[in-house]
């Protein structure tokens, strides 16, 4: 099924503001609209999503423990239902597309409160809600990507959504080739689609700070492929915060939002990244699956697997702000590797690969969690 990439690519419809401005002066950076309040609760049961979301959610009755610390044994939960625990509710927080190079690109003017637009001050970052429902009993999970309009200060009568693009994996509406997932709730989608008759590769890389269940990034690397050749077109990034169980997203993060705008923040340095790295790797083999092979393995839990050494340089890598990386790197046996990283610490990251044969199918994916054991000099 064709994938219309528009969560990935930013939109130039004109769009009227009826934001209402205080008295001019120059803003220092983008502020968004208050939130709600949201209820402070220990535990929710859902036992019907909206009518928006996949009907196959509809009866689905999700139980959801507000102490994200709750790690449950092997005789209590199956992976695919602590990873339906870890994922689901609702995330916030700020999301910006990238250049190839990885320099941040700017909002669209015409979605820019005129006082910015006055002041020259540039706009890179979309407030972001991303409402995620899982169901713990078989694999199917939906998710929104929301992209709200910016206004200046908090003004809660002016939060107006700008897209609204729902995902659906597994299930009868199933849109991906490919998905792996980790009981933490990591997880790695391919969305296969098209633009101009070139086929074209989503790669969603959703990593959990191993630290705080609360925090996450999800990078996603827009692939064109010509004659076989993966080439990165674009990059968008998401950092978001947990706020509470599932709600398809009526409650909005606004100015109580745990983090803030970070497209034009400085990038990781390069230094931190080139060495040798080791750690333990979780792999799910997809055996040179591609688009047009049987989907029967599509859906994959990714299992510890061993160590994994790696040795990373400048070449190819593309340095993001929030301590991220990725790269697209063509290799010697004809191999691609698309390849994310979160640095947590000096010294310690969690990365995740995808690897894909000479003709472009996908052979495996994997999350590691790695230590420097030999800075480059």
């Amino acid at each position: 099924m064709a994938l219309a990439l528009n969560s990935i690519i930013p939109h130039t419809t004109a769009l009227s503001l009826s934001t209402s401005l205080p008295s001019p002066k120059k803003p220092s950076s983008p502020q968004f609209q208050q939130p709600h309040n949201r209820r402070q609760i220990t535990q929710i049961v859902q036992s019907t999503a909206s009518s928006s979301t996949n009907t196959t959610l509809s009866d689905v009755k999700l139980q959801i423990q507000e102490d994200r610390n709750f790690n449950p044994t092997s005789t209590s939960a199956t992976a695919w239902s602590e990873f339906a625990r870890n994922v689901s509710g609702e995330w916030d927080g700020y999301g910006a597309d990238f250049t190839k190079e990885g320099n941040p690109i700017e909002l669209p003017e015409n979605v820019v409160p005129g006082a910015y637009r006055e002041w020259e001050v540039k706009v890179f970052d979309w407030q972001t809600q991303c409402p995620t429902l899982a169901n713990p009993e078989e694999p199917v999970l939906v998710y929104k990507n929301i992209e709200l309009l910016p206004t200046v200060g908090c003004e809660a009568d002016a939060a107006t959504r700008y897209t609204v693009i729902e995902k659906n994996i597994g299930g009868v509406n199933n849109e991906v080739s490919a998905f792996a997932y980790q009981s933490s709730g990591c997880y790695v989608a391919v969305w296969p689609g098209e633009e101009k008759g070139n086929k074209l590769l989503e790669l969603e890389y959703c990593l959990i700070n191993p630290q705080d269940k609360e925090s996450r990034v999800r990078i996603i690397q827009v692939i064109r492929i010509d004659n076989m050749k993966m080439m990165l077109q674009n990059t968008r990034v998401f950092c978001e915060q947990w706020y509470g169980p599932f709600r398809n997203g009526d409650q909005l993060g606004g100015c109580a939002i745990r983090d803030s705008a970070f497209a034009s923040t400085a990038a990781l340095k390069a230094s931190e990244v080139v060495g040798t790295w080791q750690g333990p790797r979780a792999l799910a083999n997809f055996d040179g699956y591609g688009l047009e092979n049987d989907k029967q393995n599509f859906f994959q839990e990714l299992l510890d697997n061993s160590e994994q050494n790696s040795v990373r340089d400048e070449s190819g890598l593309i340095l993001l702000p929030k301590q991220l990386w990725c790269s697209l790197k063509e290799c010697k046996d004809g191999d691609t590797y698309s390849e994310v990283g979160w640095l947590l610490d000096h010294g310690r990251a969690i990365t995740s690969k995808c690897t894909f044969s000479s003709t472009a199918l996908l052979k495996d994916i994997s999350v590691s969690y790695e230590t420097v054991t030999l800075k480059a000099k």
